[in-house]
């Protein structure tokens, strides 16, 4: 009998302990998915480890500036065009100040989501109650399948059930309240976006390219640069040709969905001064920018984390990859020199020095053997420095006798299918000349009826070479015949300078238009 009673008490004392530990297990669980979620911003800003570089050495350290007033932009022989006209919109408002407001709207997202979805227990220790209170009501965590029959547990009425931290965040993403704007979306939806093509843009992938076509009617208009917008670019790869990028004064570059819903996936603020420039790299996974704040970024598309930042130690106003060997690019602004990086290095591999005052576009030719240099250096009976064609390899001077009318030259333009290239021109006209050497220009025909003024207006060709566009100061966009210089079609796009026109690469008869005020349209 004594035995029997000895027997019973250590089955007891068992199964005691077993109910304790099975607590505890439950209690460190409970407060492991408890923890509060991270909600990742788009912003450069939240990147930890950035490459920071310059001519003379590499350093990894967080990036730090001082905000300033975007300088102004000269081009020469324009009086009126040496600053930028007055305008409203031309003062954008500071950067710090749209990042404080970023980052407050994104904390009271994380406050939204922590009192709409906490958990029992959570609430619980904010209300002192013991866990052994709490423990009657806590669900099964992840990995307790082995538990479900020893324990079955119902929730009592009027209570929310407890729902993992696994199954809550994918829902926290799609129920984002609709009152926030489309950039404070965190990344995970721009990478879905990405992943999937455009089903506007589908039916066209499989198919050659069709005559380009001439866009008439508005399709939307993108409103949310504070200041000008000085350059779009629709992604040159195929499949994510729906992304259109742009750029602005206000400190900031965005990706809008360009070809459906119009809305901005992503705001990206690396940079301190106004972004002069952007391009697409070829993967269409990183973007290549330069600015007033002296550096060149080179952004991952997804995250918005910076992958490397380059110190120009000057004003930044154009930069291009090298077409056959991406990770090097080359980068002109307020200086006498084009320096040519190599992003992999964080060095510059070669410098290409002329007695100019400021570069304002780089082109390169086909194969990236030579390429074209627009300055703003004209002297009076000649325009011996104009345009200028260098070798890559050797950073000589091919020619400098390329363009003899003493106006000063804003954007180049290569034919994507013949052996020529367009330079847009301060006398309100375009000059087509010849890319192979000596470079000669075809006086016989010019592409007129737009202005220029000073405005560092942007040219460009459509996919099949048929269709040469350019923006207006007065705020049209005109599109000409490449091989007869005719007009075809004037759009009236907008009431501000357009800097620039953008037409798509699959997609006919579509393009984007950006203005002076912040605006950009896209058309079809």
């Amino acid at each position: 009998m004594i035995s029997r009673i000895a027997i019973h008490h250590v089955k007891m004392s068992s199964l005691v302990a077993y109910e304790d530990s099975e607590s505890e297990d439950d209690s460190l669980d409970q407060v492991e998915e408890a923890a509060p979620t991270s909600v990742k911003t788009g912003s450069c800003e939240q990147n930890q480890e950035v490459r920071v570089c310059n001519s003379s050495e590499v350093t990894q350290s967080p990036h730090s500036f001082t905000p300033d007033r975007p300088p102004l932009e000269h081009h020469g022989n324009i009086s009126d065009g040496d600053s930028y006209p007055p305008h409203p919109h031309s003062q954008p408002q500071s950067c710090f100040d749209w990042e404080g407001k970023y980052f407050t709207d994104v904390a009271a997202q994380e406050k939204h989501f922590t009192d709409t979805t906490a958990p029992l227990s959570f609430r619980s220790a904010q209300g002192k109650i013991s866990p052994v209170q709490t423990l009657p009501h806590m669900p099964q965590g992840v990995g307790e399948g082995s538990k479900t029959a020893k324990r079955h547990h119902t929730v009592a009425p009027g209570v929310r059930p407890y729902i993992p931290k696994r199954q809550r965040l994918p829902t926290s993403v799609e129920t984002v309240d609709p009152k926030f704007p489309a950039e404070q979306v965190p990344g995970s939806q721009t990478r879905e976006i990405l992943s999937e093509v455009s089903a506007r843009v589908k039916p066209y992938l499989t198919h050659k390219v069709r005559a380009a076509g001439i866009p008439r009617k508005l399709l939307m208009s993108l409103g949310g640069h504070q200041g000008p917008v000085n350059t779009v670019q629709w992604c040159p790869v195929p499949h994510l040709s729906h992304l259109l990028l742009s750029a602005s004064m206000d400190k900031t570059f965005k990706v809008w969905d360009g070809a459906e819903s119009g809305r901005c996936l992503r705001v990206y603020t690396c940079h301190s001064g106004a972004v002069r420039d952007v391009c697409w790299t070829p993967c269409g996974r990183h973007l290549l920018t330069g600015s007033f704040d002296n550096s060149a970024v080179i952004t991952d598309l997804e995250t918005g984390q910076q992958v490397v930042r380059l110190d120009n130690q000057f004003k930044v106003m154009c930069v291009v990859p090298h077409p056959s060997n991406p990770e090097v690019f080359l980068c002109g602004g307020y200086s006498a020199a084009v320096k040519a990086w190599d992003s992999r290095s964080c060095k510059v591999v070669k410098v290409y020095k002329a007695g100019i005052q400021q570069t304002l576009d780089i082109l390169f030719l086909r194969g990236g053997v030579d390429f074209i240099t627009s300055s703003d250096c004209v002297s009076r009976d000649s325009a011996d420095r104009t345009l200028i064609a260098w070798d890559y390899q050797t950073t000589a001077k091919v020619s400098n006798q390329i363009f003899q009318e003493r106006y000063t030259c804003p954007s180049l333009a290569l034919h994507p299918l013949e052996e020529s290239f367009v330079a847009q021109t301060n006398g309100n006209y375009m000059a087509v000349f010849s890319s192979q050497q000596p470079y000669r220009m075809n006086k016989r025909r010019r592409y007129e009826g737009h202005k220029v003024e000073g405005y560092a207006v942007k040219c460009e060709f459509s996919m099949d070479g048929s269709i040469l566009a350019s923006g207006s100061s007065t705020g049209s966009a005109h599109f000409y015949d490449y091989q007869n210089a005719r007009s075809l079609h004037v759009l009236n796009a907008h009431s501000q300078p357009c800097l620039c026109v953008s037409q798509h690469p699959v997609l006919p008869a579509t393009a984007a238009t950006c203005d002076w005020a912040g605006e950009i349209k896209v058309w079809h």
